[in-house]
Parts: structure tokens; sequence; C-alpha cells
């Protein structure tokens, strides 16, 4: 049995690898941004060991997030399931003065990542629109090109796949992937979206607690439960090492190792 944290679940696509995983026999702590949220998760999976409290639009969120799971102790896995979509029409700005998009996507799990104890796999959501991007990190923020809702969301999917090959490359200790759960009519997908719901789930759950050899990897990138190729500017070394770099900037938080 392992123990594992998804980020994002009170519903959608981390709720139903939480369901999986529990079915599986496995110890399930879910997160939500409020307590109407997690009212709402713990109804979906009453078996939750736990859910953790937090919004991580903010880096206050972020840090209440990654101290309330270090609470409960080391986990086993760790998926970084939260996000939101690409239908922004404006450069939303938070709290902390970050774009939206990027808060929630690239920053919180840099900040999770890098503040809670070390788990023994690493799973990051990405999707498959990080193909169209590149590693615009001389704008990461959005404060000099003309806003892109969609060009934002495809970037920060990027990022993701470029933060978990990151930490699999700094961590020899832990096994980081990244992968793309398809076009899934969830609520960020649309309800048009062509892709197997039943599958979308899936990998994640695999990779945070599969036993075979396919699944115990590390710095790989996938889409149901097949190894793909993933925009070749997430392996770029520098990219990489710019990108922790700009995320230590942004939120004061160096990453460990």
């Amino acid at each position: 049995m392992a123990r594992i944290f998804i980020t994002g679940s009170s519903e959608g696509l981390g709720l139903m690898a939480g369901q999986l995983l529990a079915s599986q026999g496995h110890a399930v702590v879910l997160h939500a941004r409020n307590a109407g949220r997690a009212a709402d998760a713990r109804r979906a999976l009453p078996e939750a060991q736990a859910i953790v409290e937090g919004d991580v639009v903010t880096l206050a969120g972020a840090r209440q997030v990654a101290d309330g799971a270090n609470s409960l102790g080391r986990f086993d896995a760790v998926i970084h399931n939260v996000g939101i979509g690409y239908r922004e029409p404006r450069r939303i700005e938070t709290e902390d003065g970050l774009p939206h998009v990027f808060a929630v996507n690239v920053l919180a799990p840099y900040v999770l990542t890098a503040l809670m104890e070390r788990p023994k796999r690493l799973v990051y959501l990405s999707s498959g629109m990080h193909r169209q991007a590149s590693a615009n990190l001389d704008d990461m923020l959005w404060t000099k090109r003309r806003w892109n809702g969609s060009t934002a969301y495809a970037e920060s999917k990027l990022y993701d796949v470029a933060l978990a090959l990151a930490v699999a490359r700094r961590w020899p200790d832990v096994l980081s992937n990244a992968l793309e759960p398809g076009w899934v009519p969830t609520r960020m997908g649309g309800p048009g979206a062509p892709d197997d719901m039943e599958k979308a789930h899936r990998t994640q759950a695999w990779l945070a607690a599969g036993d075979d050899p396919q699944a115990r990897v590390t710095g790989g990138y996938f889409h149901h439960m097949r190894h793909r190729s993933p925009n070749p500017e997430a392996g770029n070394v520098a990219v990489q090492d710019r990108l922790l770099d700009l995320c230590a900037a942004c939120s004061g938080i160096s990453m460990p190792g």
C-alpha cells in the first residue's frame, strides 16, 4: 500500500485518480482549495485518509498546502494535478503580481515540490498543447507580450514537463515523470473534448503506484500509459535550470538539490 497525495482533487481527473487508487487499496490524501470543496471531496471519496485545504493561486496558499501535507508525514507519491485551463481572455494577476495561469499551473507545483518532504515518486500533469509552445522565459510572466490565453496555457504545460525532467535529473532517488491525460470532457476540457475519459486518470495513478517496470522509470513523458516524446525544449538542461531560477525568484523558494 502506498500513501499518495493528489493536488486539485476535489473533482475531475484528480478525484478520479484518487478513487482508482483507493479502490486498489492505497491510502489517498486529497486537496481542495476551500472548506466547501473539501466537503464535496469527502462525499465523493469518503475513504480518503485526509483532505488538505489551501488555495494554491497564492504563494501563501501554496505554503499552507505544503505545510498541511507535511504534517501528515512523508508520502510515497505526489500527483501534481492542480491546474486551470486556457480560456482566460485577459492577463489576470494574482495578489502576488503573477499571471493566474502561471501561478496555478507552474509555480504551485514548483513550490510544493520544493517545500514538501521528498516522496519516492512525483507525477506532473501536462497537456498535448505543450508541443505547440516555446519556452518564452524572457517574458514568462506575460508583461511584454499581448495576452493569449491558449498560448499562456500551452507554455505553462511545457514548463510542467521541464520541471518534471529537471527534478528527475537533480533528484536521482525520486521517480519524476510527466504525462498528458488527453483532451477529455472535464470542466477544463469542455463537453466537446474527443478523448477517452475512462483512460484519462489511469496514467497518473499508474505512475504513482504501479509496480510494473514501465511505471518505475524517471524522466519520462506518457500518454495513456505509453511513453511519448515531449517537446524537445522540455529536455533542454539550460531551459530547465533557467525555469528553476525564475521560479525561485518569483517565489523566494529555492529548489533543494
